[in-house]
């Protein structure tokens, strides 16, 4: 840590800028050390209003590239964050719960819950979310992360002297044990999400394959595990059921254990599919499988779609 402190001592609010700016774009630096020491380092209130300022900054500039991406994207952005962020691909289903149930409220929160962050970020230019009401919200989540470890930095400015003085006193020992410390971090989420694939491991169905057992005479069961919002938005596959997490327990005593079963999700990796597969193995179903590619495969192979809801609201009106 005294080289950052010497580096923020020469070059200040760039180095805060550039180190936030790199971690709120994916890559797995994490900031806040930078900031814990620019805190402790920050005397005056002028020195801590910039601070913030920059911080604040940082944040919106890395998470306006994440939000214009989703607009361009769409959902194939989802599939770039599960391959450079270390939280399991389990992040996108939560998120997108999340984010359906509340909306742009999520983004003043979404820093500070694991995989929120990016994916928030993301579905908020997926959704189009209009864009002066996406920085309005997203300010204040920037606001409240930036200013965490700052003020814990500058509450506990000696006890962080301390550590660095100590850290000095170590010299290439103290640069050695601050890699090896960030290597455990990395080389811990790196391991958590193999061990996250490795657990969601089982065999997948492709789209030619379903699409011909739907066409035979006993069809299979078909569970659509997607948040209600998004089988609302862009359909279902035809006759798929909807199937929420926690109404799974619900669904499986509707059908028998021998039933063939196939589930889809949105989720890179069909990680979700894959949960849901997993959580009805173990309530005695034997033959059941993920579809690969899940929704969106289905799409880009230019199938139909199933819009009940849609179509439900429109015989209403």
């Amino acid at each position: 840590m005294f080289v950052i402190e010497a580096l923020i001592a020469n070059l200040g609010l760039l180095i805060v800028f550039s180190s936030v700016f790199i971690d709120q774009a994916g890559i797995p630096l994490p900031c806040y050390p930078v900031l814990l020491i620019a805190g402790a380092m920050a005397t005056t209130t002028a020195a801590m209003t910039d601070l913030l300022a920059v911080g604040v900054a940082a944040t919106l500039s890395a998470d306006l590239l994440w939000y214009f991406a989703g607009m361009r994207f769409g959902r194939r952005i989802l599939n770039l964050i599960c391959k450079i962020a270390l939280s399991p691909d389990s992040c996108i289903r939560r998120t997108e719960d999340t984010f359906a149930k509340y909306g742009a409220w999520t983004l003043p929160f979404a820093k500070f819950l694991p995989g929120l962050g990016y994916v928030a970020v993301a579905l908020s230019g997926i959704i189009r979310l209009n864009l002066l009401r996406f920085v309005a919200f997203d300010a204040l989540g920037a606001i409240a992360f930036i200013s965490v470890p700052v003020l814990i930095g500058r509450l506990f400015h000696n006890a962080v002297g301390a550590l660095l003085t100590t850290l000095y006193q170590l010299g290439g020992y103290g640069a050695v044990l601050i890699v090896v410390l960030l290597a455990l971090y990395i080389g811990t989420r790196l391991l958590e999400r193999q061990s996250f694939a490795r657990h969601l491991r089982m065999a997948r169905i492709s789209i030619p394959e379903l699409c011909e057992m739907m066409r035979s005479p006993e069809p299979p069961i078909i569970l659509d595990v997607r948040e209600q919002a998004a089988r609302q938005r862009d359909g279902m596959i035809p006759g798929a059921v909807a199937a929420d997490f926690s109404a799974l327990d619900e669904i499986a005593r509707s059908y028998a254990p021998d039933d063939e079963v196939i589930v889809y999700c949105a989720c890179p990796n069909e990680a979700s599919a894959a949960v849901a597969a997993l959580h009805l193995k173990r309530a005695g179903f034997t033959n059941i499988r993920p579809l690969f590619g899940g929704f969106d495969a289905w799409v880009a192979a230019g199938l139909p779609l199933e819009h009940a809801v849609a179509d439900a609201e429109l015989a209403l009106t």
